[in-house]
C-alpha cells in the first residue's frame, strides 16, 4: 500500500447514470459557499454552484465526521466519490491526507473543483471528471483507506455505491455515507457501522469494512 500508512493503525487512531448534484431532501436554497472548518485550510472558502438540488454536506456534520476520523489523515488514501462542493474531499486533504480523489461528473462542477485546488495548492488532491458508479467499478481493488459517499438522495444510489465502494476498501477501511434515512447494508457486504449520526434530514453513518 504505497503512500498510505495501514488500515489498523489509522483506525485506532481515529477510535452513476444521472448528474452527481446533490440532492438532500426537500428543495433548499444552498449557500453561495462553504468554509472548510479544520486542518491547514481552516476558514478558506469553496464556491458552491447554483445547481437544483445541489446542498454541500452540512458543517456540523462534517464537524462531527472528522472528529470520528481524527484531525489527522496523515497517509491516508481518500475518494470522495460524488464531490459537488468538495466540501468532504477539501476536508480530508486540509487534514493531511496523502492522496484525495474527487470525482465529479458534471464538467463545470468538476472545472470549479480544479479552480479550489490550484488556489489552496492542494497538491495532494486530484479531480477527475467521471461517474463514480462507472469509475469505482474499474478502480484496482484495495486502493484506499476512506471512501466518502454523499449521492443524490433523489435516485436511491446508497446501496449501489456502497457495493461498488467496497472492493476499493483495505482491510478495515472506512465507508461514510450521507443520506436522508438510516441506510442498512446487506450482511454479505461485510460491513459493520462503526459511527452513525442524525443532523436535521441528513443522515450519516461510517461502516468499517471487516478484516
Amino acid at each position: 500500500m504505497s503512500g498510505g500508512r495501514p488500515r489498523s493503525s489509522a483506525a485506532a487512531k481515529a477510535g452513476s447514470a444521472a448528474p452527481q448534484s446533490k440532492t438532500h431532501g426537500a428543495p433548499r436554497m444552498a449557500p453561495r459557499e462553504v468554509r472548510i472548518i479544520g486542518g491547514q485550510w481552516k476558514r478558506s472558502k469553496l464556491p458552491v454552484a447554483d445547481r437544483p438540488g445541489l446542498r454541500p454536506t452540512p458543517d456540523r456534520v462534517r464537524e462531527t465526521l472528522f472528529n470520528w476520523l481524527g484531525q489527522d489523515l496523515d497517509g491516508w488514501r481518500v475518494l470522495d466519490a460524488f464531490a459537488g462542493s468538495g466540501a468532504l474531499g477539501f476536508e480530508a486533504a486540509s487534514r493531511g491526507a496523502a492522496e484525495v480523489l474527487l470525482l465529479e461528473r458534471d464538467a463545470e462542477l468538476a472545472r470549479s473543483l480544479n479552480a479550489s485546488k490550484v488556489r489552496l495548492k492542494a497538491d495532494t488532491l486530484r479531480v477527475e471528471s467521471s461517474d463514480a458508479l462507472a469509475w469505482m467499478a474499474r478502480c484496482a481493488p484495495a486502493r484506499f483507506e476512506l471512501v466518502l459517499l454523499d449521492p443524490p438522495f433523489q435516485q436511491d444510489l446508497f446501496l449501489p455505491a456502497l457495493r461498488a465502494a467496497l472492493p476499493l476498501l483495505v482491510p478495515d477501511g472506512l465507508v461514510y455515507l450521507e443520506s436522508g434515512e438510516p441506510i442498512v447494508a446487506p450482511e454479505e457486504l461485510g460491513l459493520e457501522v462503526w459511527r452513525s449520526g442524525k443532523a436535521g434530514a441528513v443522515h450519516f453513518q461510517v461502516f468499517r469494512r471487516k478484516g
